[in-house]
């Protein structure tokens, strides 16, 4: 390799080199964005609920369902009850849950004692799966799992209660209660005063 050769790679070579050096140098200087960027978006998301919370008193909006039930986003293990099992959930002992069946499902309703405690004006409907009653009216005769008899909107009616605990923003699903087999040949529950309508 010739003299001149030589002298136009060893000048190639250290521009190469200054160039990546500026490069680097550049980089160094510029400001990176990320960090204010994040630094940002986690002051807005403080500043949307610290808002929500002195206009609404809540940190959603207002906005209530199961979502926003913090019990909800918990792993458990359902509980399998049986009927004799779930009545000591009735709200009688101050030291245990309370918790209501509704269909089949099994669901705490502890927050709302003041309704469904042992002084509350649905206790009748704690410790039990008395799906009949919602939809009937009967309180003291159809505290019951057993729907023979009921029409099709009552049965629908009942599905929309279940929907309504399992939504709701502060009860929660913990398990499901087996009932034994209905007997076929047992007299439906009858109706009482100013019951909703059932088939005969």
């Amino acid at each position: 390799m010739s003299t001149i050769q030589r002298k136009k790679v060893k000048d190639s070579s250290e521009s190469f080199t200054d160039t990546s050096y500026n490069n680097q140098k550049d980089s160094r200087k510029s400001p990176s964005l990320i960090k204010p960027i994040l630094q940002a978006i986690v002051l807005s998301i403080i500043a949307f609920f610290l808002t929500s919370y002195l206009i609404t008193e809540t940190w959603t909006w207002g906005y209530k369902n199961k979502y926003t039930n913090w019990r909800n986003w918990i792993p458990r293990r359902e509980i399998i009850f049986t009927e004799e099992e779930l009545a000591k959930y009735d709200g009688s002992d101050p030291n245990l849950p309370i918790y209501i069946a509704m269909n089949g499902e099994v669901f705490d309703v502890t927050s709302g004692k003041q309704y469904y405690g042992k002084s509350g004006g649905y206790r009748f409907f704690a410790g039990k799966d008395a799906s009949r009653a919602y939809v009937t009216g009967c309180f003291q005769t159809h505290l019951t799992h057993d729907l023979r008899g009921l029409t099709p909107e009552q049965i629908k009616d009942i599905e929309n209660w279940a929907s309504f605990y399992r939504d709701h923003h502060s009860y929660y699903k913990v398990g499901t209660v087996v009932h034994p087999p209905i007997d076929p040949n047992s007299p439906i529950p009858p109706p009482c005063e100013g019951a909703s309508a059932q088939k005969s």
